[in-house]
């Protein structure tokens, strides 16, 4: 049965999913980089992102290439995207990842504001949806066509779908890194009570990884 999961989101020891002051210099916010020591060097990365065949292999790769395994579409929040807020001033960004996104399928980017869908290299499109996070899901559910949806954040964006229930699976990579503060993941996310348990930990040198499954 296709599922909705989170695949390889990076939260602090401390529990953030990104640092604070996100801006166009600092997307993920300042310090939040030191999230994903155990995701940039691995070959599944290097290869989604610059088509590269070399980088590291092991516990963090697995638990990488596990996250693209029978994923028909994607979800974003608006910021990871892009840094803009409100209207679009500038329909020439294309989003942080350049003229090839790592994405390879549709992606359904949760907005306030309408927009254009935007076709890229690789067989990403970008489509904007601004009727929630529900339609959101149906829309991606019928792109996905039978196979799994990837929520892949930011943080408020898995939290509203956490509220309402819909996600089936999540793998959390926790990074041996303090932030101090910025966006927490699950703030005001009672996970017992929604269902979730721990079915999978397994620790690298740079992460530990966690599967949680209602």
């Amino acid at each position: 049965m296709a599922r909705v999961r989170v695949n390889g989101f990076t939260i602090s020891l401390d529990g953030y999913g990104a640092g604070p002051n996100q801006d166009i210099n600092n997307p993920l916010g300042i310090g939040g980089t030191e999230l994903h020591q155990w995701l940039i060097p691995t070959r599944t990365f290097q290869r989604s992102l610059f088509g590269k065949d070399d980088g590291t292999t092991g516990i963090d790769d697995d638990f990488a290439a596990r996250g693209f395994q029978n994923v028909g579409a994607w979800i974003l929040g608006r910021n990871m995207f892009g840094p803009i807020r409100g209207d679009w001033p500038d329909m020439n960004w294309n989003g942080w990842w350049g003229d090839s996104p790592p994405y390879h399928v549709p992606v359904f980017v949760l907005t306030h504001h309408p927009r254009p869908s935007v076709e890229m290299k690789g067989g990403t499109t970008f489509h904007f949806i601004t009727g929630g996070i529900r339609e959101a899901l149906d829309r991606a559910r019928e792109a996905a066509a039978g196979m799994d949806v990837r929520i892949g954040g930011g943080p408020e964006t898995i939290r509203q779908y956490l509220r309402d229930g819909l996600i089936d699976e999540l793998h959390i990579a926790i990074s041996p890194v303090l932030l101090g503060q910025g966006e927490s993941l699950f703030e005001g996310i009672d996970l017992r009570a929604l269902g979730y348990t721990c079915v999978e930990s397994v620790a690298s040198e740079k992460a530990t990884h966690v599967i949680l499954r209602r």
